[in-house]
Formats: C-alpha cells, sequence, structure tokens
C-alpha cells in the first residue's frame, strides 16, 4: 500500500508562503483525483489544492491557521481503495511528489517526522549529520529561523494596547487579522515610509462624459455585450496623460529610475476581505469595450477570490474608485512601487461657474497621489489637467490631443 505526500504547491513569484485556510476533507474520508482537499491563502490570493491520487486522507500534518512554505508536507493520502486511513509515521515519498533532492542520504527518523510536523520539505533544511543527512536539531534551526521571517512579515508592530476594564473586554470581540489584511497594512505603511507622497487635486465636469455616454450606451452594449462605465474613459484619460508625463508611469530601482513603454493599469476592488488590484496589462493599446470587459471580468473574479498571481503583478499605475462608496474627497496611498494612483470620487451636482453664468453641473473631485522623488509638482499638475482636459471633452482621445 503506498502513501502519498500532499504538499504545498508553487505559490508564485514574490510569494514565500501561506496560511492553512479550510481543509474541506477530514482524515479517513476517501478523495479522488484532483478532488479539492483544502484552501491556502498566500499575501495577494486563494490557492486550491487538489489531491494528487485517489484513496483515503490520512494524516492532516498542517491543520487550519497553521503557516506553510512551498513545498511544505500538507497532509498525506493512502493510495487506493482499501487503503487504511492512519498511513504509516514516516512514509516513503512517492518518486511523482517527492521534492527534488540533490542527495540520497537516508534523514534522521525524528528528523522525518519533525519536518512533516513543521510543513518543512527537505531542501528547506540544511543537514548537518554525515554525508548531509538531516537531524532533529536541524530541523528545529529551520522551524526556528521559518518563524522569525514570519514574524517580521505582518504589519509594523503599534503601540501595546491600553489595559481595559473587564466589563469592557467582555464585550468585545478578538480576531486573528487575515494575511491579506495583514499584507494590505504592511505595504501601505511601507509606502508612507518610502515615497515621499504628495497629493494633488483637480475637479471634472463630468457632463460631456454623461452625454456621449447616454447617447451611445444602448448600441454600445448591444454590439460589444458590455455596458459602458466611466471605468473605460478614465483608463484612456490617464493611458493619454501618461504618455506626455511618463514619471508618473516610471518607478525607481535602487539609483535608477525606470521609464515603461507599456501601461499596465490597476483598477483597485473592494472585495469581502479587503482591497485587491489586479491589472489589465497593455491597457493603453485597448479598446473602450476590451477595457470595460476586462474590469468588469477582473472584478467579479476579484469578489469570487478567484483572481492569478499573474492578474495582481506588474502594475505600472493605479486608478481608485472610492466614489462607488460616496466617497467626495480622498488622498489615496501609493501602490508601491508604483509613482502615481488616481483617485476618482463621488459624481455631485455643483452650481460652477460657465461663460460668467452659474450653472449646475455634475462635478467630480480628483486627487493624483504621487511620489515626489521622481515626480515634481509641473509634472503632476500637468497629468492631472490632462485628464481633466480629455474626460471634459471626450473627442480629445479620439484625437490623441
Amino acid at each position: 500500500m503506498m502513501s502519498i505526500e500532499v504538499r504545498v504547491p508553487a505559490l508564485g513569484e514574490s510569494v514565500t508562503e501561506a496560511t492553512v485556510a479550510t481543509w474541506f476533507k477530514k482524515p479517513g474520508d476517501a478523495v479522488a483525483v484532483d478532488e479539492i482537499l483544502c484552501e491556502l491563502e498566500t499575501d495577494k490570493v486563494s490557492l486550491d489544492v487538489p489531491s494528487p491520487a485517489a484513496g483515503i486522507l490520512g494524516e492532516i500534518v498542517a491543520p487550519e491557521g497553521t503557516t506553510v512554505t512551498a513545498a511544505g508536507l500538507l497532509a498525506t493520502i493512502a493510495e487506493g481503495a482499501g487503503a487504511a486511513a492512519k498511513p504509516a509515521a514516516a512514509p516513503a515519498p512517492a518518486p511523482a511528489t517527492a521534492p527534488p533532492a540533490a542527495k540520497d542520504v537516508e534523514d534522521a527518523p525524528a528528523a522525518k517526522k519533525a519536518m512533516a510536523e513543521a510543513g518543512l520539505a527537505a531542501d528547506q533544511v540544511q543537514g548537518t549529520g554525515r554525508d548531509g543527512r538531516i537531524m532533529k536539531e536541524d530541523v528545529a534551526r529551520a522551524a526556528a529561523a521559518v518563524q522569525a521571517a514570519a514574524a517580521a512579515t505582518p504589519a509594523p508592530a503599534a503601540m501595546p494596547r491600553a489595559p481595559v476594564p473587564a466589563d469592557d473586554a467582555a464585550r468585545e470581540e478578538r480576531v486573528k487579522m487575515t494575511r491579506l489584511r495583514a499584507t494590505i497594512a504592511k505595504r501601505l505603511k511601507d509606502a508612507q515610509n518610502t515615497a515621499a507622497m504628495l497629493t494633488t487635486y483637480n475637479e471634472v465636469d463630468m457632463s460631456g462624459i454623461m452625454s456621449l455616454r447616454n447617447e451611445y450606451k444602448d448600441q454600445f452594449e448591444k454590439k460589444h455585450g458590455v455596458k459602458l462605465g466611466f471605468m473605460s474613459f478614465f483608463v484612456k484619460a490617464c493611458c493619454h496623460a501618461l504618455k506626455e508625463v511618463p514619471e508618473v508611469n516610471a518607478e525607481i530601482d535602487g539609483q535608477d529610475v525606470v521609464y515603461k513603454n507599456y501601461v499596465h493599469m490597476g483598477v483597485a476592488v473592494g472585495t469581502p476581505t479587503g482591497l485587491v488590484v489586479p491589472v489589465v496589462r497593455d491597457a493603453d493599446q485597448m479598446s473602450f469595450a476590451a477595457i470595460e470587459k476586462k474590469i468588469a471580468e477582473l472584478g467579479i473574479r476579484a469578489r469570487d477570490g478567484k483572481l492569478t498571481m499573474a492578474e495582481l503583478q506588474g502594475g505600472s499605475f493605479t486608478i481608485s474608485n472610492g466614489g462607488v462608496y460616496g466617497s467626495l474627497m480622498s488622498s489615496p496611498i501609493l501602490n508601491p512601487p508604483q509613482s502615481g494612483i488616481l483617485g476618482m470620487h463621488k459624481i455631485q451636482d455643483r452650481p460652477v461657474a460657465v461663460n460668467g453664468q452659474i450653472v449646475i453641473r455634475p462635478m467630480m473631485y480628483l486627487a493624483l497621489s504621487y511620489d515626489h522623488r521622481i515626480v515634481d509638482g509641473k509634472g503632476a499638475v500637468t497629468f492631472l489637467v490632462r485628464v481633466k482636459e480629455a474626460l471634459e471633452d471626450p473627442r480629445r482621445l479620439l484625437m490623441d490631443l
């Protein structure tokens, strides 16, 4: 009877660890090939772990809440219909699923058991025994190093909480911060600590876009199968402005400035678990319809927690729409390592002066937060003015003006 190991799949670029969020099976349950056993939560997305073989789920080595690393052991499966529910204490790894190992030395049995309990793969532990044999003490050292690294990843340590009266404490609920929320906290704080962040504001009269949209929205939806929203206009206007002010689309890498001859537009999306920023790649080469379709698709997948790592990486500029929640004015925080983020806000009828007359117009405040280390005031203001001009007269986008 063969015992198969269930290991953490590849987590993707720059992601080193995950948390076991949910087990869908329990020891003794029968499982089929590719049936989802558990869900892992990483800094960016959730990952399903499929069963590598049919059989009976044996020991769950990494229960819910455990932090695991790539190729770490999650559980074992006793292969075959008649397999026992409880596998041997130290199963021999199947050749197909064993992690690549440069050595064929047999590790100490106690070390194997300790690695399984710690969710560590053999290639994560430096063996100090004869011929590189892994000993129990080596596993303890490696596990301590992983825990130390994990302790460094959450948001920066805050001041200790003041004492709370007992009757107040009884009415409070303490919930562990999710990995996504901890990562959001860390990245936002890093952005404030690293970039010389500044925000410039303007306002845009949305009547031109609204009348154009009202005139063509039915034909647009009939032809393209997607509604014509405001986001495609904003994406187009930003792409247009970024061509003129390329430093807003650049990033600092050490002593270099990296200018990008493409626009990968991040579009901030609120989800039940926190804010994520999926990326519309090569947005500057896309039509209005293609942009609307892509944003709609990414929005649905973001809310369902089905985004891939690739869809969350590589953005060069971000648009954040707080207006959908009713925000009238805000100062968005940069999405590192990007140098610019545009905040959209609520459209509100306001009295404005047009040709010496006070008229009511649908107005929106715009906010551009930028990294002053690379973007100067002139560039930031020019960028925002170009966005305003393109939105107030959308024909400029067609004429590339």
